[in-house]
């Protein structure tokens, strides 16, 4: 389903019409709860980037919402996963980042970033902190979280899940819009059980059946009576 006949399907359910702004609007925050329920591997991204020497600080993706895994490659290519610990942790045992230098064992969600300058600006974007402080420049393989382009936006009106999972996104989309109109209840109720039912056919897919195969858990298959 493209976003040119999910826009159509809404309407037909609704027996409404609405702007291109609430259409998106609908679209957009389906698309949110379902990615934040499901993680299906459309939602991972991995990328490569590189500390400094002598900086502890590590700039997130500007699309980063949550880290699956980081790792520290050395010079001669090994890699290391690094650990996850809070901020406190890494002052702790690395209270001199001056001095607490060496290949990065753990990391942390710092916060924001700053602009640099003589009047910093905090920013939208998030940063690490790195412990120790890394001693020599390192590259950085990052596999983290983030919400793919919108079908709002698509340049094809195409999605991986308006192809694969069309009937979440529209149900999705409807409770969103039944919503906005203040809908009878008894069709909010339906709505929202058929999206409750088409989440579920996802959420089997993305944390079932893509986490594992036939060899190694063996085929699905339902109890004989």
């Amino acid at each position: 389903m493209n976003y040119t006949q999910l826009k159509a399907a809404i309407a037909d359910y609704t027996q409404n019409t609405f702007t291109e702004t609430e259409y998106a609007t609908f679209v957009t925050q389906a698309e949110q709860r379902i990615y934040n329920t499901v993680q299906f591997p459309s939602l991972r991204k991995n990328v490569t980037g590189s500390t400094s020497s002598g900086n502890k600080y590590l700039s997130c993706p500007g699309d980063f919402l949550s880290v699956y895994s980081m790792a520290v490659i050395d010079a001669s290519g090994n890699y290391t996963y690094l650990l996850t610990k809070d901020v406190n942790f890494i002052r702790q045992v690395y209270p001199n980042p001056t001095t607490s230098v060496g290949l990065p064992k753990y990391y942390a969600l710092f916060g924001p970033t700053t602009t640099s300058g003589p009047s910093p600006v905090l920013t939208d974007e998030l940063s690490f902190i790195l412990g120790p402080t890394p001693d020599a420049v390192y590259s950085i393989e990052l596999h983290y979280f983030f919400y793919p382009e919108s079908i709002t936006v698509a340049a094809d009106g195409q999605t991986w899940l308006g192809d694969n999972m069309d009937s979440v996104l529209l149900y999705g989309s409807l409770v969103e819009a039944y919503t906005f109109m203040k809908g009878e209840q008894d069709l909010m109720a339906l709505y929202d059980g058929k999206y409750k039912e088409a989440l579920g056919l996802a959420k089997r897919l993305g944390d079932g059946l893509e986490r594992g195969d036939a060899y190694r858990d063996g085929q699905a298959k339902v109890k004989v009576e």
